[in-house]
């Protein structure tokens, strides 16, 4: 039998933990990894429903070889990203992946009184909606970020009603506690695995990606992070009506008050049970895409006036992470099939009239179907497909670009000096599904195309050049350096191409401007 992997020991504030090399240690590419680290207490008994609270210390090494326990529960079935659950209690937990542990940088030091300067950091925050996904996916490693002298930190958070619902006697937005909590143990942990926390970049894909926005636009929140790189992210910004409405609901399917002892008095398989029922739309009425464009997503962050005090693009436009870089970028069909199943049903039904359905009117939608006619060529439901595309992801970072043209504004007035925007279109299309579809991209920003999951979504060959490129830009904005291509500034921005020939696209996101709003 093989000789088992080298193991090695960091110290946390809370205590020692023992994390596995993979590689020979000191050799080129070889990095440790430490799964499972509990940064809070398991949200379980009296913490159920409450602010997470710190990880207790414990005595001796605690080992952390094996990914920690997911609040994502069950199979999930086939999924594009490949994100097993891990049963367990203690699901507030992250994984570092490092090249340099470094016992140099001991953890019971304060930041900022000296310690030597680490590597940069990327911190990820996994997709699914809000309401599942799970930081275990192996196109998640931070094996590659690591070869390239960036450590990586995965978080998990609270998922779906547990995180985000709203219940009377609890505290709103659990899950924003949970990632602010977790940035919290990066500003104070991460040195002790070779990482400098004045360097710390948010990152994330889908829900993910909306999470860096949420934290970019949170008061509370800045500091904690110096840069941002979103993926096709998705904003809920749950209005409080909504979120009561909806606990009532669970309430009702429960029979139960929707408040914090009724909640706490059913077993965490039965809330799962009622939040599936809750989202699952009565007779007749809109599923689906169209469900998503008339009503959002119905699990997210709350606007509860506090914590989150607006939503996120008005708090980014008032000025609120001015100072922070920002990447931001969509694949071209993110949802293109999301109506692929009623093809034969929509044949007979007018462009026109079946937009009109999903709530989109004149003028815009004669505006929006000559930005996109091309697409027309394809039917009604490839039409509907990339309006929802365009919804819920184009045409949000068509008013991400403006909102933070007018926070720079509102920073300058007040003396600050503000940072840049730069954005970018992932168009590269997968012979698998013949689009550029949600999720696609990932493998490429962690340039892991040879993992065995990879070929379901992108096919047995994916473009190595593709992956080297954009990898090698999220790592370079990791590091400190500016994108290499021109700011998304003014109403026809510019972006970064990614596709078999890579170049910058002036008024890249011209089709989705019509129905932005700006």
């Amino acid at each position: 039998m093989p000789d088992p992997a080298p193991t090695v020991e960091v110290r946390t504030r809370a205590g020692a933990v023992r994390g596995r090399w993979r590689g020979e240690p000191g050799a080129r590419g070889a990095s440790a990894a430490f799964l499972g680290i509990p940064f809070a207490e398991p949200p379980v008994g009296g913490l159920r429903f409450a602010a997470p609270e710190p990880a207790r210390p414990w005595d001796g090494v605690r080992d952390t070889l094996e990914h920690g326990p997911t609040p994502q529960r069950g199979d999930p079935g086939v999924t594009i990203i490949p994100e097993p659950s891990v049963p367990g209690e203690a699901t507030l937990n992250v994984d570092v992946f490092t090249p340099s542990p470094s016992a140099a940088a001991p953890a019971d030091r304060p930041p900022g009184t000296g310690a030597p300067a680490g590597l940069p950091v990327l911190v990820w925050f996994h997709g699914g909606g809000y309401v599942a996904g799970s930081p275990a996916s192996p196109w998640y490693d931070g094996r590659t970020f690591n070869r390239d002298g960036v450590v990586t930190v995965n978080v998990s958070y609270r998922l779906g009603f547990d995180g985000f619902g709203w219940i009377d006697g609890a505290p709103a937005n659990r899950a924003v506690l949970d990632w602010l909590l977790a940035l919290e143990w990066v500003r104070d942990n991460v040195a002790a695995f070779g990482g400098d926390p004045a360097r710390v970049t948010i990152a994330g894909q889908s829900a993910g990606g909306g999470a860096a926005l949420t934290l970019l636009g949170m008061p509370r929140a800045q500091g904690l992070f110096h840069r941002v790189w979103a993926v096709s992210p998705a904003l809920a910004d749950v209005s409080p009506e909504r979120a009561r409405a909806f606990a009532r609901r669970i309430g009702e399917l429960g029979g139960i008050r929707p408040d914090l002892d009724g909640l706490r008095s059913l077993s965490e398989e039965r809330v799962r049970q009622l939040q599936r029922e809750a989202l699952r739309p009565p007779r007749g009425a809109r599923g689906g895409g169209a469900a998503l464009v008339a009503e959002g997503l119905p699990l997210g962050p709350v606007v509860d006036g506090s914590l989150v005090p607006a939503k996120t693009l008005s708090s980014i436009a008032s000025g609120v992470g001015a100072a922070v870089p920002l990447v931001v970028g969509t694949t071209d069909d993110e949802f293109s099939s999301a109506f692929r199943d009623s093809e034969r049903s929509l044949r007979l039904m007018s462009r026109k009239a079946a937009l009109k359905r999903l709530g989109l009117v004149e003028p815009r939608r004669s505006e929006w179907l000559e930005a996109n006619r091309r697409e027309g060529l394809h039917g009604t439901a490839a039409v509907l497909g990339r309006y929802v595309s365009d919804h819920v992801f184009r045409a949000p970072l068509v008013r991400t670009v403006a909102a933070r043209e007018l926070g720079a504004t509102v920073a300058a007035t007040e003396g600050a000096a503000p940072a840049a925007t730069w954005a970018y279109r992932f168009s590269w299309r997968s012979p698998v599904s013949g689009s550029a579809v949600h999720c696609l991209d990932v493998p490429f920003v962690f340039d892991v195309l040879a993992e065995g999951h990879v070929p379901a979504v992108a096919g047995v060959r994916p473009p190595q050049g593709l992956a080297d490129r954009l990898h090698a830009d999220v790592v370079a904005f990791v590091r400190g350096a500016d994108p290499a291509w021109p700011t998304a500034a003014g109403e026809a921005f510019p972006a970064r191409r990614y596709d078999a020939t890579i170049a910058t696209m002036p008024d890249a996101y011209a089709s989705a401007r019509p129905i932005a709003g700006v």
